[in-house]
């Protein structure tokens, strides 16, 4: 969770949603400690979200999704995409960063699904499924590993480090 972005914004408020009550405690506690109180944690599934979290927020972020999440993004499901597109207003910027490794991660991508993430998917199939769920795509591009780095999270930082998965970056808007 970039709960950093907290501190350089003291004026707005964050929404951190996590399925895993365990990564949410870790970052509420820091938080906590930390005294930042623009935030509020959900313990909810991407696909069950809170209806009191309908139309709120300005811009979505998600970093390194993995599991269905990854799927969702990546194959991608307009189901869950337009429960992403159902938290934004018009306008609400999406932004998505992920990552899979056709040699490494070839169980994974077979489990969910994925299918190669080349420029004829991230051009075709997969822009069309997030126009479907409401969301216009501005940009699609790789991700650098000094980027990467400075995305406030530790799993980015770690695996910035000798970065030998391919990285995706997309830029998105929620349409009106």
């Amino acid at each position: 969770m970039p709960y950093v972005l907290a501190r350089d914004a003291p004026d707005r408020f964050f929404v951190g949603i996590d399925a895993n009550a365990a990564a949410l405690r870790r970052f509420s506690g820091r938080a906590d400690r930390e005294r930042l109180f623009n935030l509020v944690y959900v313990r909810a599934a991407v696909e069950a979200l809170p209806s009191e979290l309908t139309g709120v927020a300005d811009g979505v972020t998600t970093i390194l999704p993995w599991g269905s999440l990854l799927a969702a993004i990546a194959r991608p499901s307009v189901e869950v995409l337009r429960c992403i597109r159902a938290l934004c207003r018009p306008g609400a910027t999406l932004t998505v960063v992920f990552g899979l490794d056709a040699g490494r991660d070839r169980a994974e991508a077979a489990r969910l699904g994925l299918p190669p993430l080349d420029g004829a998917h991230l051009r075709g199939a997969l822009t069309s499924e997030y126009a479907e769920a409401g969301f216009a795509i501005a940009s699609i591009r790789p991700v650098d590993a000094g980027e990467l780095a400075r995305w406030p999270s530790t799993w980015a930082r770690r695996l910035a480090f000798g970065l030998t998965r391919p990285m995706i970056r997309i830029d998105a808007t929620a349409e009106r």
